[in-house]
């Protein structure tokens, strides 16, 4: 592949962009229910209401009603465990400055399996000035790896799929991406991925 038919570079959010960096304090909030973090990260994002409001079946406020309800909160005990639950959670600024570095080259996009706030929360942090295009799963009712999002993706890019670089941290949706003719490129952390997209952009990968 030459360096001039890559068109594009899809990038993943959770994982990606904003990663858990500091796990304490979830891990502290799952020994108050006497859970693991795996467990309790498990009713947040692998519920039934977890999924449904990944793919739009559902709004944001419904799961999170079903979070309280498990965990038999009221409101105020529903926003002290939210904000535990996040308080870990950071955006990787140097990372997104390099996407914002690569938009003179290629566009951009975001294509992230998420719920229906996302996008008014990454406008508000500044993140969406980077990509061209954001394709969040709870908007358009499909969710990775399925592939009918790629390609909806790729529609908005005005791109082939063999024109694509796609970046996440879960090797099944890289998987996916691969089998569409992206280039596919496994997310396991920032100096690695900058350097790969890097190196795949100069020389065509």
């Amino acid at each position: 592949m030459e360096t001039s038919q890559i068109k594009a570079v899809i990038w993943d959010m959770g994982g990606v962009l904003l990663r858990t960096e500091d796990k304490a304090p979830r891990t502290a909030l799952a020994q108050q229910y006497h859970m693991t973090y795996e467990e309790i990260d498990d009713i947040v994002f692998g519920s039934d209401s977890a999924q449904q409001a990944f793919v739009g079946e559902i709004d944001i406020a419904s799961h999170w009603v079903a979070v309280r309800e498990r965990f038999c909160l009221d409101e105020a005990g529903l926003r002290k465990f939210q904000q535990q639950f996040w308080a870990g959670d950071f955006i990787d600024r140097t990372l997104v400055d390099f996407i914002c570095s690569i938009r003179a080259r290629c566009k951009t996009a975001l294509l992230s399996n998420a719920w229906s706030d996302t996008r008014a929360k990454l406008e508000s942090r500044g993140v969406l000035a980077c990509f061209d295009e954001a394709v969040i799963s709870a908007e358009v009712g499909l969710a990775k790896p399925d592939a009918r999002i790629y390609r909806h993706t790729m529609r908005l890019l005005g791109a082939e799929p063999v024109e694509a670089i796609f970046v996440d941290d879960f090797i099944e949706n890289v998987n996916a991406a691969r089998e569409l003719g992206m280039v596919g490129v496994h997310f396991q952390g920032p100096e690695q991925v900058v350097a790969e997209v890097s190196r795949l952009l100069n020389a065509g990968g």
